[in-house]
């Protein structure tokens, strides 16, 4: 894990949420991205190193509609950078942690992510961000 990459916060509407961040960041988002895989639209800020990722649902049956329904708006997961997903993948399913994914797949911002299960990392959803080489 070299650092973390973003935390992602799950939002009810995505442009009041950007003008909040923008004001409490002190600056815009740089970049709003649809993931119609994952039912999400995701907006990005930079802070120092790492990212901001708010999540707003567009499917009422993917992860983000569900997280709302049961959590309401907040925290939904931190992201950490790492060099090689699928070998990071395989050293946590050997250290005991569960994988939701059992293959990494195309996420938001040119990264494929992979997710472990929040009852294997302290009720914390972890996602694992490799950059895609272009």
């Amino acid at each position: 894990m070299e650092k973390i990459e973003h935390i992602g916060i799950a939002v009810n509407d995505l442009e009041a949420a950007n003008e909040r961040f923008g004001k409490l960041l002190g600056q815009p988002h740089y970049k709003i991205e649809e993931v119609p895989s994952e039912g999400v639209r995701t907006s990005f800020f930079k802070t120092g190193e790492s990212k901001i990722e708010l999540l707003e649902a567009t499917n009422v049956d993917g992860p983000i509609a569900k997280f709302l329904s049961k959590n309401g708006e907040g925290m939904h997961h931190i992201a950490f950078a790492v060099d090689d997903i699928e070998k990071e993948m395989k050293r946590l399913k050997a250290e005991g942690f569960v994988l939701i994914n059992e293959k990494p797949k195309k996420g938001a911002d040119n990264k494929l992510v992979a997710f472990l299960h929040p009852k294997s990392s302290n009720g914390v959803l972890i996602e694992l961000c490799q950059e895609i080489a272009e």
